[in-house]
């Protein structure tokens, strides 16, 4: 399909969805658009608990690609609900997501494909295949995490250095954290007690307090709220998941997805990130490129976290080009 350079491919409908049904008693929603015989990718949606939205699928070429994206529990039309503090936590995990989509894949009849992940989406995408790399025939990777304790450390606790006020604002969300200088996971695990709180009116306070927090790091980046201005079901369930994953340091080893690049070997990488991320400073995407040989680093010199006109180009240039398909200039 023809486009101009560094335009995004014109929206399309999926042509099938369902509900996978991946045990515990969660139903995962995934829907399929593009080209029934192109080449398969997977769309892995950032948070976590963030969900899927539109706006992915016209990464790609849709007379080349057949796309996949879902939602991963507990969030955006996947069942049951976080927002919801009857849903149990406990069977959401990385190890859970991994095998989640390991079954849709199954479920799909799809050999290997290439999977897209920004911010949470990278790191749960290198996890997928680390633990599977036969299954993966590239990855593209924007917003590059690998939900190191140093980089939760930096989100909820660092950070607080550019942004003291609001940083204050986040810790004195949890008046029960008494000490001055608290860690970043006694500041999350607390907000992840007070997210299975069973008065509505404290978990949606410190839904509140924490969206408030996330969208103060990208206040400077000029977009509009990313967060706080969601629905308050998808509020509720995104600090819930988030909150409960980072409390747990999303149940990985420190370091492990970039000590295990060599999982990855002959599988070919894009890691694009902005220079001036503050959510998710560069030092993640730059290790990762130095310790994995197929990936190039490209750095978007004036994006943030939430990326723009430049981080949108560089994403769809290595969709295209891992399709084969010619890049302009």
């Amino acid at each position: 399909m023809h486009r101009e350079p560094g335009a995004s491919y014109p929206p399309v409908e999926p042509y099938d969805h369902g509900l996978l049904d991946v045990g515990d008693g969660n139903l995962v929603h995934w829907e399929v658009c593009g080209n029934p015989a192109g080449k398969p990718a997977l769309v892995v949606h950032g948070g976590p608990g963030s969900g899927c939205k539109p706006w992915p699928r016209q990464r790609f070429d849709p007379e080349l690609y057949r796309v996949v994206l879902f939602d991963q529990r507990g969030c955006g039309r996947s069942t049951p609900h976080a927002a919801d503090p009857a849903t149990e936590m406990r069977h959401n995990t990385t190890a859970h997501l991994i095998a989640d989509v390991e079954k849709l894949r199954a479920h799909l009849g799809i050999e290997a494909w290439l999977l897209f992940g920004w911010s949470w989406g990278a790191t749960l995408s290198l996890a997928y295949a680390e633990a599977h790399p036969e299954r993966v025939t590239a990855l593209v990777l924007s917003g590059v995490t690998s939900t190191r304790p140093s980089e939760i450390d930096w989100l909820y606790r660092g950070a607080g250095q550019i942004f003291p006020e609001a940083w204050d604002r986040f810790r004195a969300g949890v008046p029960e954290v008494t000490d001055p200088r608290p860690s970043a996971t006694a500041l999350i695990t607390a907000y992840a007690r007070r997210m299975e709180s069973a008065d509505p009116a404290v978990r949606e306070r410190a839904a509140a307090d924490w969206c408030a927090w996330e969208d103060a790091v990208l206040a400077e980046e000029g977009q509009p709220p990313a967060y706080t201005s969601r629905p308050e079901r998808d509020r509720l369930a995104f600090v819930r998941i988030c909150s409960h994953y980072f409390a747990h340091a999303a149940w990985l080893e420190d370091g492990q997805l970039i000590r295990d690049t060599g999982r990855l070997a002959g599988i070919p990488g894009a890691l694009i990130h902005g220079r001036f991320d503050l959510g998710a400073p560069l030092t993640t995407a730059w290790e990762l490129a130095r310790a994995w040989p197929d990936a190039e680093l490209t750095v978007i010199p004036d994006a943030g976290h939430l990326g723009g006109a430049a981080t949108s180009r560089a994403e769809l240039a290595a969709i295209d080009r891992f399709a084969g398909k010619p890049v302009a200039p």
